[in-house]
């Protein structure tokens, strides 16, 4: 079987996949950017003969990701070209969440427009893997058939999990918090769900999904996310891309050991970070009565954040400590990766302004290369919404990477290019 093409020969189809794939991905690059696009503006900045761009052009129409809109004169003679845009309105992408005390889900299009945004309490832990598994499942398959009956087909699922995630398989190695082990999260879900090969499902950590939303939001290119609810958790941006390490399992953080006598941690061990500055700290320190009844960590860090404006000594202190032993985790990051931000999301995102001072104070004392490695420490716009805003994002740049990965629809044939 001849695989690659040669001189006498001239290229394969599997070649010849390869190239149409990469120019599809190409001339819609170009079309998101802004400004209007006609067809001949295209050649003209890709360098594809007219007629390959017009080719491409139908193909994306039929898979739904791109529509004309108005007219363009392109000089004084001749007719106006059509303007192209992005389209995308009948695909959608949806992130899940499990977590340890919610599930959540949301739908958007492949222009970035919310189709449905939902968070429900659950005791993941209680559960089990497969009692979460169904119960995210039934989530989705409710979210399926409302987009369903809006005519609009899901393109894939990226699901974000709380633990040591396998990307390429989407098996959860280890989720200490969820006291999970080796559970292959997308084959249950696709299994549930009887989707079987027709829906891209991936899974990823929850900070690593909501690093590349914040990532998206404010495109720095070196950047740090730390995040924090029942754990603690970060996604690493470097040079652009989320640093994943050599098989795929960075960012554990909570679990960098900063204080030999300290407490037990869930992964066994004592004094980890997230033993310092994770959501049951904070709160048994500064607000133990809310630890008599099982709450959504949103709800808890709500309160929290009422009662430090409220000015709560008790809580004050605590989110102050908390900044404290943030500042310490952060500066050991600071002088591993000099980020250009860090941004903190979870629980964090809520009391921001009671924790960044002394964090801020303690990266000063502690940074080795002195001022010129401070990063600014901000608050995450996105809360507990971040890891569902990248699951869904990654689902999206999977599709703008291979616009193949968008079902063709029925029309006129598409000619190879």
């Amino acid at each position: 079987m001849r695989e690659h093409g040669d001189a006498t020969t001239g290229p394969s189809p599997v070649d010849q996949a390869a190239v149409r794939r990469g120019n599809l991905a190409r001339v819609l690059a170009e079309i998101r950017r802004p400004g209007g696009h006609s067809r001949a503006a295209l050649a003209a900045t890709t360098g594809l003969t007219k007629a390959t761009v017009s080719s491409l052009v139908a193909e994306l129409i039929r898979r739904g990701l791109v529509r004309e809109s108005g007219l363009r004169q392109e000089g004084v003679v001749g007719r106006p070209g059509r303007l192209l845009e992005l389209d995308g309105a009948s695909l959608a992408a949806l992130g899940l969440e499990i977590g340890a005390n919610y599930l959540a889900v949301r739908g958007v299009d492949l222009a970035d427009r919310v189709l449905l945004d939902r968070r429900v309490g659950f005791d993941a832990v209680r559960a089990g893997a497969a009692g979460a598994v169904d119960e995210l499942a039934e989530l989705t398959a409710d979210a399926l058939a409302e987009l369903r009956r809006a005519r609009i087909e899901v393109v894939g699922i990226g699901v974000a999990v709380p633990g040591l995630a396998d990307i390429a398989t989407g098996t959860v190695h280890y989720a200490p918090n969820l006291l999970w082990q080796d559970v292959p999260v997308a084959d249950r879900l696709r299994e549930r769900l009887g989707t079987a090969g027709d829906v891209a499902v991936l899974v990823d950590n929850e900070a690593n999904l909501s690093a590349l939303a914040e990532f998206r939001r404010d495109p720095v290119t070196d950047l740090v996310y730390l995040t924090a609810g029942i754990g603690v958790g970060a996604g690493l941006i470097a040079d652009g891309a989320l640093l994943r390490g050599a098989t795929g399992f960075s960012g554990e953080v909570g679990h960098l050991p900063v204080d030999p006598a300290g407490g037990a941690c869930g992964c066994g061990r004592h004094g980890c970070l997230e033993t310092k500055i994770g959501l049951a700290a904070v709160v048994r320190a500064g607000a133990p009565d809310l630890l008599d009844a099982p709450r959504d960590p949103e709800e808890l860090a709500a309160a929290l954040r009422h009662r430090a404006e409220a000015g709560q000594p008790r809580v004050l202190e605590a989110l102050d400590d908390v900044g404290r032993w943030l500042g310490i985790g952060t500066s050991i990051l600071v002088n591993l990766l000099n980020p250009g931000a860090v941004v903190l999301g979870g629980y964090f995102a809520a009391v921001a302004p009671y924790v960044v001072p002394a964090a801020m104070r303690e990266l000063r004392s502690r940074a080795v290369a002195g001022e010129a490695a401070i990063c600014r420490i901000t608050g995450s716009a996105f809360g507990f919404g971040a890891a569902v805003r990248g699951g869904a994002s990654v689902i999206a740049d999977r599709v703008f990477d291979d616009p193949t990965a968008a079902r063709l629809r029925a029309g006129p044939g598409v000619e190879s290019a």
